[in-house]
């Protein structure tokens, strides 16, 4: 065990997930987690890691930042996102970023406007009540009337990891198995016994702090440093924002503790895109408070 930072990588750190599944070397556990979710004909053999920063059509436009983008053997783009916190418009958010993938489509000369099939998978460390009890959902474009099948090329996958409650005893499928991975990695000293000659067991491998070399070990350590500090950030909002809001009007209120929240997320060293996500302000309103 490496110290206090436990046996394991924290998953919900950027390093951590991209550690798993956004490197070469962990290109077999993310087509493993891909086949294990989706329910594809032709199950995925291959992928290429794709940029994961995309720009607008002018210099104007914002910008899209993926956590993992890939593309398998069929062609079928996949993006993949760790969402950690709850905010207001992720849905949206979503269906921005699987704008830019389309939009590349039809930059590559003559174009018949035959689309390749977009996967947006987000990853939850939160709840979604308006989405019911099930903690997997999948979302197409269906019929109002009919709920028959009308466009099947854009996919929106959402886990919400915090529903999954089973133990492991209790696991039955391998998509199971991933879902259990990520909620008890940290919690687990070592590796479980039903793990051990399944795929799995090699994010297991990858992920023990004690096999890292120093260096790499630091990146992490920086890497926690930086989402404890937006758990901290975030959890103390949510307490000054509950007393504050009995002695303050709800929609004054909670804009002055948005401007509050962004404030100390930049003093902690916060990027830009995680303030926008924690407080739904937008980028100029968040830029202004680093002047005063």
């Amino acid at each position: 065990m490496c110290s206090n930072l436990g046996t394991f990588v924290n998953p919900f750190t950027d390093f951590g997930f991209k550690r798993i599944f956004g490197s070469e070397e962990s290109k077999p556990l993310l087509i493993s987690f891909l086949n294990d979710l989706l329910d594809l004909e032709e199950k995925i053999v291959s992928i290429i890691f794709n940029k994961n920063e995309y720009v607008g059509m002018s210099n104007e436009d914002r910008k899209a930042i993926y956590d993992i983008s890939c593309t398998d053997e069929k062609g079928s783009l996949f993006i993949v996102e760790l969402q950690r916190v709850k905010q207001e418009y992720f849905q949206d958010r979503a269906l921005y970023y699987t704008s830019f993938p389309v939009q590349e489509q039809a930059i590559r000369g003559t174009w018949n406007f035959n689309l390749t099939p977009i996967y947006f998978i987000g990853i939850l460390d939160f709840e979604v009540e308006a989405f019911g009890d099930n903690y997997i959902h999948h979302g197409q474009i269906r019929d109002k009337y009919s709920d028959a099948l009308m466009y099947d090329k854009l996919n929106f996958i959402y886990i919400e990891l915090p529903k999954f409650k089973k133990k492991e005893k209790e696991l039955s499928t391998h998509l199971e198995m991933w879902l259990w991975f990520f909620n008890t990695l940290t919690d687990l000293d070592e590796i479980p016994e039903s793990f051990k000659g399944d795929i799995i067991e090699e994010a297991f491998i990858i992920s023990e702090l004690a096999k890292m070399k120093p260096q790499t070990r630091k990146e992490y350590e920086i890497s926690l440093k930086h989402y404890r500090d937006w758990v901290n950030v975030l959890s103390t909002a949510k307490n000054e924002s509950k007393e504050e809001g009995r002695e303050e009007g709800k929609e004054e209120g909670a804009k002055n503790k948005s401007l509050e929240i962004a404030q100390k997320s930049l003093l902690k060293g916060l990027d830009m895109e995680t303030i926008i996500m924690i407080t739904g302000l937008s980028e100029d309103e968040i830029t202004s408070l680093g002047k005063i």
